[in-house]
């Protein structure tokens, strides 16, 4: 998320669509949100965010001059949350690797949910050392996020703009 433009973010929600800051302009950004694509390993290539079909492909949103995210998917960037999440968990040097959507089963092994991710440290035969869960959450919003982004993708620019109003789209810590 570092080094998003910031222009516009004072009449303007939106910072990423489909995986791009909306001032890029670039062919692949342009075949992104033509296709609704996610660039962030989405487990099928399209975005699935709020519905499969006419997708909400923000990823992220401008608060306070910053960009925000607000898509789940949005955190498996070059699956940098995963090596950042093993150096906490593990010591240095360790062998491991990350499961995701690990169901976890109750007492009387009844599913209880799904863990996003799990992380597992091995020895060098493979035998399970040590594992550690990690759950992602994006921020809600408040407001009205997809009045915006329809009216961005039906004529991307930019120079994106958006009158703040009473429903204007606003993260919800």
């Amino acid at each position: 998320m570092c080094n998003l433009p910031t222009k516009n973010i004072l009449s303007n929600p939106l910072s990423e669509v489909f995986g791009f800051p909306i001032q890029n302009e670039s062919d692949k950004a342009k075949r992104y949100r033509k296709q609704q694509l996610c660039p962030y390993n989405n487990k099928v290539p399209n975005c699935t965010k709020d519905k499969a079909i006419a997708p909400l492909g923000v990823c992220s949103i401008y608060h306070g001059g910053s960009p925000v995210m607000t898509c789940p998917v949005r955190f498996r960037e070059d699956w940098i949350i995963a090596d950042e999440a093993a150096r906490f968990f593990f010591e240095e040097g360790t062998n491991w690797t990350t499961l995701s959507e690990t169901r976890l089963k109750d007492a009387d092994g009844k599913s209880a949910g799904n863990i996003d991710y799990v992380l597992v440290s091995y020895d060098d035969k493979g035998r399970l050392l040590d594992f550690a869960s990690l759950e992602v959450q994006g921020v809600y919003i408040s407001g009205n996020l997809r009045d915006p982004f329809e009216a961005y993708m039906k004529s991307p620019s930019p120079d994106f703009s958006w009158e703040k109003s009473y429903k204007y789209p606003t993260p919800d810590y």
